[in-house]
């Protein structure tokens, strides 16, 4: 699958999302830029933020050349005023907000609990999560002045289940799987609906960038889905749109693995995920 599948249509006609991690950490197409594509070619406004402003400018120009609207928004996420920021630039270029898309994440805090730096794990929780409170906490408001509105945290399938040799990484995504539910009930009233993708092992540039992938490594996490194929960025945002969609009015608070089957067989994901994890 390449961007040439991520054909034009309505879909979510209209709507103005945003999209945090909307650049990727290097050439190719990562779950963030394949969501802020796909939604864009199928009719959103879509906010495109990233704290490295060249890699969200290279999505916008994709966006661009599909005929689609964008802007692209510098911003940690990681500071709440910068969350204030990239919010209130939904609001002033387009008045509204739909969708909000929490992509952003680290995996880089090594070891178990006696072998990781304190320090190193405090700053990744606020990366991984705090980040996607803060941006809910600034998009609530602006999204019941719409009417409603479509949340969607990003975690991934090590969230579902234990066998990683890192503590960080499951621990902070398995934490954005309960706040999504909590925030489906805080916010369900006010007719915002929160949803969860959990990502397997789809082929990203984070995953790739920086010859992190050992020699045949890539084809072992192939082999160890069900489907026995590899998942890429937009095998992802495919998942994102129709929870985005009002396609999904009637769903809230779920965890949707978009995995290859990877998590219906857990004990050869236990198995797998030693292995296979980066």
């Amino acid at each position: 699958m390449d961007q040439s599948s991520a054909r034009k249509g309505s879909r979510v006609k209209g709507k103005v999302a945003i999209v945090t991690g909307a650049g990727s950490s290097a050439d190719g197409i990562g779950n963030g830029r394949a969501c802020a594509v796909l939604l864009a070619t199928q009719g959103a406004k879509i906010v495109l933020v990233d704290n490295n402003e060249a890699a969200a400018q290279e999505t916008a120009k994709m966006i661009d050349d599909e005929g689609g609207e964008c802007i692209v928004v510098k911003a940690d996420v990681s500071n709440l005023i910068d969350c204030e920021g990239a919010v209130q630039a939904a609001f002033s270029q387009w008045g509204c907000l739909d969708i909000l898309i929490n992509n952003v994440g680290t995996s880089r805090v090594p070891g178990n609990a006696v072998e990781l730096n304190i320090e190193e794990w405090e700053k990744g929780f606020r990366v991984n999560v705090t980040s996607m409170m803060m941006m809910v906490r600034h998009a609530v408001p602006l999204m019941k002045k719409s009417g409603g509105g479509s949340i969607i945290n990003i975690s991934s399938i090590t969230a579902l289940h234990g066998g990683h040799p890192n503590l960080f990484y499951p621990t902070s995504k398995a934490a954005i799987v309960n706040m999504t539910r909590t925030m489906a009930g805080n916010h369900g009233e006010d007719g915002i609906r929160v949803n969860c993708v959990a990502p397997g092992f789809v082929y990203t540039p984070v995953v790739y960038g920086g010859g992190r992938l050992p020699d045949g490594v890539r084809e072992m996490r192939q082999m160890a889905s069900v489907l026995k194929t590899e998942g890429t960025g937009w095998d992802v945002a495919y998942g994102v749109l129709y929870l985005a969609s009002d396609e999904s009015r009637w769903v809230t608070g779920i965890v949707l693995p978009i995995d290859a089957g990877v998590s219906s067989i857990s004990p050869h994901f236990q198995m797998s995920a030693k292995r296979l994890s980066y």
